[in-house]
């Protein structure tokens, strides 16, 4: 178990499974984002500020715990940093909910499969992301995970490009109405590049204690 390997105890374990709170809200709000763009419900954004507070709450928690002595003193920045990348995920799902209650629903109806396409691909990252969490923590092999995790990165991009080509022959004159598209799918394809990143960061960690 990583507590043990890294000089475990109440404080250790008390991050490591208040981290796995952390990665499973992220997940709630993959989910909820995606059940907003099928449902068009604008009042179901709102669920991601509610979540985005909630994993705010647990990750001061987890910085304060670490702050008071939880693992050996070269892990500790390691645990920080990988909490900053995703945290970086819930500003993105927050621009995402954002721009969408101002999107021209009439411009969402021609991407919308694209748009839940990579919603679903979103959600399946943060579960593997849960994951490989659970198998570093266990030490397992978690490199099988992180190349899934890489797989699926490469199909957003493919579907993004996809909805430039699309966007590309629109015929847009209201200057809000092309912004506002344009933000909204630059932050829900970023997403997946974060959990990328996050998922990297755990693969470095995992390496640095073999």
């Amino acid at each position: 178990m990583l507590e043990k390997l890294l000089g475990g105890g109440k404080l250790e374990k008390k991050v490591l499974d208040t981290t796995k709170k952390y990665l499973q809200i992220l997940r709630s709000a993959m989910e909820c984002l995606k059940n907003v763009f099928l449902t068009e419900n604008i009042e179901g954004t709102y669920c991601i500020d509610a979540l985005e507070r909630e994993a705010d709450s647990l990750r001061r928690e987890i910085i304060s715990i670490i702050y008071e002595g939880a693992f050996l003193p070269y892990i500790r920045p390691n645990i920080c940093n990988f909490i900053e990348i995703t945290e970086k995920a819930f500003d993105a799902l927050k621009t995402c909910a954002f721009e969408f209650r101002y999107l021209n629903k009439d411009l969402f109806q021609k991407i919308k499969e694209d748009v839940l396409r990579i919603a679903n691909i979103n959600l399946d990252m943060s579960e593997i992301l849960i994951k490989a969490f659970s198998a570093l923590i266990e030490k397992n092999n978690i490199r099988e995970k992180n190349l899934a995790i890489r797989i699926y990165e490469k199909r957003v991009d493919e579907i993004k490009s996809d909805i430039a080509d699309k966007i590309r022959k629109w015929e847009i004159t209201n200057f809000w109405d092309g912004k506002n598209i344009s933000e909204f799918i630059e932050a829900l394809t970023k997403i997946s590049d974060i959990i990328e990143d996050a998922s990297d960061y755990l693969y470095i960690i995992d390496l640095s204690l073999k």
